[in-house]
């Protein structure tokens, strides 16, 4: 059992540790003992190598001792050094939190961007998508916005950047994308609770944007581009002439495996469409014969692949043969020059020229809302007026008299 010796202080006694030294002596343990209303308390102080630095036991254990003393008497205050301490720690609590409330407080959107962000973005997005928002936010995010407190950036904020794109000339949809750096920036703040509202970019509309490309292939264009493309580059022949037989986008079709085709019904079944909803597409003549002339793999191998690996863009010898063919000769509206997504185009707009409701084109497509496939309308406004001509033909149609009486 531990031996206990008084101290030259009343009501304060110590034991000494076997072995732990603190400085040339043995670590001391501490206690305080008083009575009060014939009540015996003790409690510890504890040992004296863990007190604060400054810590003399003739000054804070007597003023401790006298302080819970003098709380039982009054009736108030800490009346025991366990509540005492308890009290302390929601002290220095509250002064943490308040700290760190007026941090959160302070903190600009450039310093949450560059120091939690823009690393957040880095491990867990493509390398090309990081790199963008990083841009986004050098040139246009932060000299309007960088130095401004999170909490106190409002509309009027957003209004501003939106005003310097739009000065600078540039488009609607560099306007959108940089906007929509801010607000994944914004809401991973929101999600740290170093802001509570939305993003004030709800509240800001960006100019309305037209991309709706209108230009398509035309017979002569499209089998002068194919034949092109199949002394250069066989694969790529396929790539394109299934893009526009079956209207599939070119991740579509670099995510194709061989699992997905049955070449003998004339079937694929698209399962990593665009928005994650799965749809089939139908093979043509030609891009049935194309497949079974090509040596298959087995079924989780891609279709198309260079080097073993499966293509993540489309070639550039693909825009080298359009602008050899000159099919953007003088084109300057982006909407109107050829790109690998005019085959997707082109397919749609055939169907739309051969009489097919958007109802189907919009299915064969894979498009989420039948607005997206509206483009099309104008190219079935002849099969809307054929439509009407058959009415006018059936109500012109001379009529047969009913027969009347009994048999």
């Amino acid at each position: 059992m531990a031996q206990w010796n008084n101290t030259s202080y009343p009501g304060i006694r110590y034991r000494e540790h076997p072995t732990r030294k603190y400085g040339k002596r043995p670590d001391r343990y501490y206690v305080i003992r008083y009575r009060i209303g014939g009540k015996r308390f003790e409690e510890p102080l504890g040992w004296a190598s863990e007190q604060k630095e400054g810590w003399v036991l003739g000054v804070d254990g007597v003023k401790t001792l006298n302080e819970l003393k003098q709380n039982h008497k009054l009736g108030e205050g800490p009346r025991t050094l366990k509540q005492k301490r308890e009290l302390e720690d929601a002290r220095i609590e509250a002064e943490n939190q308040e700290k760190e409330r007026q941090k959160k407080e302070i903190i600009t959107f450039g310093q949450f961007f560059k120091d939690t962000y823009l690393p957040t973005s880095k491990m867990h997005k493509k390398t090309k998508t990081s790199a963008m928002e990083d841009l986004h936010f050098r040139l246009w995010i932060n000299p309007v916005l960088g130095d401004k407190p999170l909490k106190a950036i409002k509309p009027f904020d957003l209004e501003r950047l939106k005003k310097k794109l739009l000065d600078k000339d540039k488009s609607p949809r560099t306007a959108q994308y940089v906007f929509a750096t801010f607000r994944q920036a914004w809401n991973m703040a929101r999600r740290d609770g170093l802001v509570t509202e939305d993003s004030p970019t709800r509240k800001v509309k960006l100019p309305k944007i037209d991309n709706k490309r209108e230009r398509f292939l035309t017979v002569d264009e499209e089998v002068r581009l194919l034949e092109e493309i199949k002394k250069r580059d066989p694969k790529l022949h396929d790539v394109t002439l299934l893009s526009l037989r079956t209207g599939m986008r070119a991740s579509e079709i670099f995510n194709l495996k061989w699992s997905r085709l049955d070449i003998e019904n004339g079937r694929i079944l698209i399962a990593d469409a665009k928005g994650d909803k799965g749809r089939a597409a139908f093979m043509t003549n030609d891009v049935q014969a194309m497949f079974k002339g090509m040596k298959q793999q087995g079924p989780d191998d891609y279709v198309f692949t260079e080097d073993g690996e499966k293509y993540s863009e489309v070639p550039w010898i693909f825009r080298r043969i359009v602008s050899e063919l000159e099919l953007n000769a003088g084109i300057k509206d982006p909407r109107q020059r050829v790109c690998f997504h005019t085959c997707r185009h082109t397919f749609a707009s055939r169907l739309a020229e051969s009489g097919v409701d958007l109802y189907t084109i919009k299915t064969l497509l894979g498009h989420s809302t039948i607005s997206l496939t509206e483009r099309y309308s104008h190219l079935t406004e002849g099969t809307l007026q054929g439509a009407i001509r058959t009415l006018e033909r059936s109500m012109n149609k001379p009529r047969t008299e009913e027969k009347t009486g009994t048999e």
